[in-house]
């Protein structure tokens, strides 16, 4: 995100628990269980880890590619699906050292494994060199052996074009680091960066400097942790904790500002999932030495997923933010002011990141969700995309609304998910459900956004990737 920028966000322990109850009991040993069944799936609940059936739920038919349509009048391509594949919270990236080159990740389950003993789901990764008209291969990220399941993708691109990459492998070794000098045809063997002592690690989000020699990573074991290189990911220094309190937390954005200051953006729940949520920026002004917290919002209690096996806190709040080239920094979240109620999309700016301005709302239909935020190639100019359900309670859609006076006024907000076919779960109001907790958006030097973001039946699936451009 990314979750990449994220999915479901229940207690380890209890996984623990479980884990030790299973094994205790011979009974186990004869039960068969689907690979990747006690996997992860997005967002730090291995309880409620749904791998299996959406392993299951991966038939071919379920989607028809189509050819790319002409530009729309909004100024953005036509949706287009990636591909026939299981596709589940992808990740997008702009090469700023060419005009055309994009990148773009997905988690797929029920795919052709890349060995017999790597992961499903696993991270396919593609690239373009014409700016997203068409496409190259498919490849697996890693084919990384005795690994059950690759999640979180997060992409990055330095400034001499060397692809940069975290993601999930597994929970132990948990968060890895890998990057590809050659257009992602091949990818450095992957590092493992949490540190040890740490039971668990989840959800990365990464954030790098132009030259790609800084590299942050932030990730949650229930905690806020953020661990950085500045050897262009060669070496990796000591995880810092960044939280004094009891709560859980998930990293959701990240972003190194032009005058080196590095930033994270973090929601923080309640460890049962119920109650207020609080929306956080982290800085460091000491290239990761030291994280201030400030606290930039409060949420009352998410509204309920009600569809099968979803987990209550699925339309959790969640920040994301971006800086601009003059070190301005906005960030957009989502926030419901009753309990249970519908969320609304917020944004609020700051020139340091402890002061910040009053709240302005940029959507107050449907219930918003799974913000992403970017910046253009002039000081002031943003641009947000959400999902939310103002066409109905099954009826989705990906929107995107931009500023350039810094956030003072928005441009008309432009539905991105604009084909009513193509897959079972689509129809001319939208589609079913948001296949995943998080999707992206990346803005090239020459102001063209490229977003990806997954469709579904439910939580479960089928679902697939669907991407555009334009501005």
């Amino acid at each position: 995100m990314a979750t990449p920028s994220g999915s479901p966000r229940t207690r380890w322990w209890i996984y623990l628990l479980g884990a030790a109850v299973l094994i205790a009991a011979t009974v186990a040993l004869a039960v068969g269980r689907s690979a990747g069944e006690s996997e992860h799936d997005g967002k730090g609940d291995p309880d409620r880890d749904v791998a299996g059936k959406r392993i299951e739920a991966s038939p071919k038919s379920v989607h028809v590619v189509q050819a790319p349509a002409a530009p729309t009048a909004s100024g953005f391509d036509s949706e287009r699906l990636w591909g026939t594949g299981n596709d589940w919270e992808p990740a997008v990236a702009v090469d700023p050292s060419s005009a055309t080159r994009v990148y773009q990740a997905t988690t797929r389950y029920g795919g052709p494994k890349a060995c017999q003993s790597c992961s499903d789901p696993a991270i396919i990764v593609r690239s373009s060199n014409d700016g997203g008209v068409a496409w190259g291969a498919d490849t697996y990220i890693c084919a990384c052996k005795n690994v059950k399941a690759q999640n979180d993708p997060q992409l990055a691109v330095a400034s001499d074009g060397t692809v940069y990459a975290a993601w999930l492998n597994d929970y132990q070794p948990g968060v890895v680091f890998s990057k590809s000098t050659d257009h992602g045809a091949t990818w450095s063997t992957p590092k493992s960066v949490e540190g040890k002592g740490l039971s668990f690690s989840d959800k990365p989000i990464m954030a790098i400097s132009p030259t790609g020699k800084d590299v942050y990573i932030a990730f949650n074991s229930s905690d806020s942790y953020v661990v950085a290189s500045h050897d262009f990911g060669a070496t990796w220094g000591a995880r810092v904790k960044t939280n004094s309190d009891s709560l859980y937390w998930f990293a959701e954005g990240g972003v190194v500002a032009p005058n080196g200051n590095v930033y994270f953006s973090e929601s923080a729940e309640n460890q049962s999932a119920t109650g207020q949520v609080k929306l956080a920026v982290l800085r460091s002004t000491n290239s990761g030495g030291s994280w201030t917290t400030t606290f930039v919002d409060t949420s009352e209690q998410q509204p309920p997923c009600t569809v099968p096996t979803c987990p209550a806190d699925f339309f959790g709040p969640q920040a994301m933010m971006s800086a601009d080239s003059g070190n301005k920094l906005l960030v957009a979240y989502t926030l419901a002011t009753t309990s249970g109620g519908n969320k609304g999309l917020y944004v609020r700016t700051s020139t340091d990141g402890v002061t910040w301005t009053a709240r302005k709302q940029l959507n107050a239909v449907g219930d918003s969700g799974f913000p992403v935020v970017t910046h253009g190639p002039a000081a002031g100019d943003f641009r947000v995309a959400w999902q939310d359900n103002r066409n109905g309670a099954s009826a989705y859609n990906t929107w995107y609304t931009r500023t350039t006076d810094g956030g003072t006024t928005w441009s008309s907000q432009v539905r991105l998910s604009d084909q009513g076919t193509g897959a079972a779960y689509k129809t001319a109001s939208g589609y079913a459900f948001p296949y995943g907790d998080y999707f992206e958006m990346e803005t090239a030097p020459s102001g063209i956004n490229y977003v990806i973001w997954s469709e579904g039946t439910n939580y479960v699936g089928p679902g697939g990737s669907w991407f555009t451009k334009g501005q």
